[in-house]
């Protein structure tokens, strides 16, 4: 792999490198060599000329996963104009938005995407392209426009994150912001021309598009899509068909998988859990499922990346013993995104995050003298230009001497090893002064087979558990009490007060459990189910400012609409509850186009 300074040079190494090589795939559909790649982007690049869009003009990207995205993207950063990836979980209201905040002239978006822009939002557009098939869908302007070749500190994407606090913030990323990413990958965990990868996660992710898109076009590896959602009927032939060396999943994924497959079995009984509970017994029992997932992910797979949210330590001692060649990473939107890793050939620390890649540097800020714990912050190459119309939230993402604050708080060991607890604005100082990690309590709770996910909060001075149950674990769970009451479907309702029980038990169970896990300060005192599931940001994170210091909203998440700052400090009205499917700071699997 050639290093590159902009993704233009990017484009065209590998065009000249790798020209006959198949660059992208649709499961079950075309081929898309990088010849062709190359081909498409001129051909679409006119079609943003002859609209009148310059260099500097901004374009927005509003689709499902395809070969033909990637092309978009190329098209818009090679002309030296500026792509603005949409997430697709964006509510209507906030798609408007953004594409007006943005400035975007023009937009690339697939079929089912369109119908939620608004009629004004299009008509405002100097041209709509279709990325399925690259045809205009509407044009409102002609002209002669004029491209640009970017250099190194050209803007090249403008990315909103998600919100969690209520925020949207375009991330600017220069073309060297990206490129140096790339480069830095490869001397992490080089990948070249034979390998393969198949995309499940949204590429308007920064996560998918650097690693999982970019850094394989740059290797001259190919990249597989999937037309519909990668549920297991999908998901499992194409793994089979396809048979990755590289998949890029968020934990959710795997953590479901051990939950569902490996703990929930060896939980049931007594019997099980006393075999379960011998180290080398267990040991055992996670290299044969090993064996068997190395199978399902398709026999080939030498890089099972997991990234985009903190994983399970439990989840990942199972990694360790099944010998799955797996690897953690850690980084954000704001540098592009990759700041560290811990790939399949390095020694394992359970629980961390691996060294920082070669070419940046981490540092600790606001060391707190006993824990050893502080911010940790960072000076990348590929550390963002700043939020976009945001000065405020730009001067204040950066340290004096000029390092990208991440808001994250660790600590790094002797040999350089980053290490996670949480995010410095969700710590809970306990009533003694203890720093509490609301995530650590989560990952707990989380691995609990009948909880699907979680957020712990304070109340008058109590740690309160808000859980919402896994929904296959429930349904299980009640078909095993029908035939133990010898009741049908229809009789359940005569058996409420006895299965509200059980649910206090279950309650109970988990929070002893939980107790039993993790440190005094930490344990929790209340179990509250959130029946309908949490609110989530686009990118599927928990948007957690809404349920702290709030135990009392079980069941029940929806609230009166609210007002919330936009990117630019207008008011915007606070989206309703998107129930989708979901990870963390992830990116979920797009719904189908």
């Amino acid at each position: 792999m050639r290093a590159s300074n902009t993704l233009y040079e990017l484009l065209e190494n590998s065009i000249k490198e790798y020209r006959d090589n198949v660059a992208y795939s649709m499961f079950g559909g075309e081929d898309v060599t990088y010849a062709e790649v190359g081909r498409r982007v001129a051909m679409v690049q006119q079609m943003l000329l002859d609209a009148g869009l310059n260099a500097g003009d901004k374009v927005a990207i509003l689709s499902s996963n395809m070969p033909n995205w990637g092309v978009c993207y190329f098209a818009v950063v090679t002309a030296g104009m500026v792509a603005v990836p949409i997430l697709p979980d964006f509510t209507e209201k906030e798609l408007d938005m953004l594409i007006s905040h943005s400035e975007a002239k023009a937009l690339f978006v697939s079929d089912k995407l369109f119908t939620k822009l608004s009629k004004e939002t299009v008509a405002m557009l100097d041209i709509v392209i279709r990325t399925k098939n690259l045809g205009i869908i509407s044009q409102r302007t002609t002209g002669k426009g004029v491209r640009r070749v970017p250099q190194p500190d050209d803007l090249a994407v403008i990315i909103y994150t998600s919100g969690t606090m209520s925020r949207p913030k375009g991330v600017m990323l220069t073309h060297y912001n990206l490129a140096s990413n790339v480069n830095m990958m490869y001397g992490l965990f080089p990948i070249d021309e034979h390998d393969s990868m198949l995309s499940v996660l949204p590429l308007s992710h920064t996560y998918e598009c650097t690693v999982g898109m970019l850094y394989p076009f740059a290797a001259g590896g190919r990249v597989t899509y999937l037309e519909k959602p990668p549920t297991a009927s999908i998901l499992m032939p194409a793994l089979r068909a396809v048979r990755p060396t590289c998949f890029l999943i968020v934990p959710l994924i795997i953590e479901k998988i051990y939950r569902s497959q490996i703990y929930a079995k060896f939980s049931s009984n007594a019997f099980l859990r006393k075999v379960y509970g011998n180290d080398f017994l267990r040991r055992q029992i996670h290299r044969l499922a090993g064996r068997r997932l190395m199978k399902v992910f398709g026999g080939r797979l030498r890089f099972l990346g997991i990234g985009g949210a903190k994983l399970n330590t439990q989840v990942e001692q199972f990694l360790v013993e099944s010998r799955l060649p797996y690897a953690i990473g850690y980084g954000l939107t704001e540098t592009a995104p990759m700041v560290a890793g811990a790939v399949p050939a390095m020694p394992r620390k359970v629980g961390s995050t691996g060294r920082a890649m070669d070419g940046l540097q981490v540092r600790l800020d606001n060391v707190n003298p006993e824990t050893h714990q502080g911010e940790i912050v960072i000076n990348s190459p590929s550390m963002m230009r700043g939020y976009y119309k945001n000065e405020a939230a730009t001067a204040e993402a950066f340290t004096a001497d000029g390092w990208f604050r991440t808001g994250d708080l660790g600590y790094i060991d002797g040999d350089g090893i980053i290490y996670i607890k949480g995010r410095l604005k969700n710590m809970i100082v306990g009533p003694s002064g203890e720093n509490i990690y609301p995530e650590e309590i989560e990952s707990v709770l989380n691995s609990n087979a009948y909880v699907s996910e979680s957020i712990v909060t304070q109340q008058d001075g109590h740690l309160v558990a808000l859980v919402h149950f896994d929904k296959d674990a429930i349904e299980k769970l009640k078909g095993e009490l029908m035939e133990k009451w010898e009741i049908t479907r229809d009789d359940w309702h005569r058996k409420v007060g006895e299965w509200n029980a059980k649910k206090e038990e279950i309650k109970q169970e988990i929070m002893r459990y939980v107790n039993s896990k993790v440190n005094k300060f930490s344990r929790i005192t209340e179990v509250v189910e959130e029946d309908a599931g949490f609110e989530k940001t686009p990118t599927q994170k928990i948007r957690r400012f809404k349920y702290n210091g709030n135990a009392s909203n079980s069941g029940d998440t929806a609230a009166p609409e609210a007002q919330h700052d936009g990117p630019d400090g207008s008011a915007v009205p606070e989206p309703a509850p998107d129930h989708a499917a979901a990870t963390g700071d992830s990116a979920a699997p797009e719904k189908a186009e």
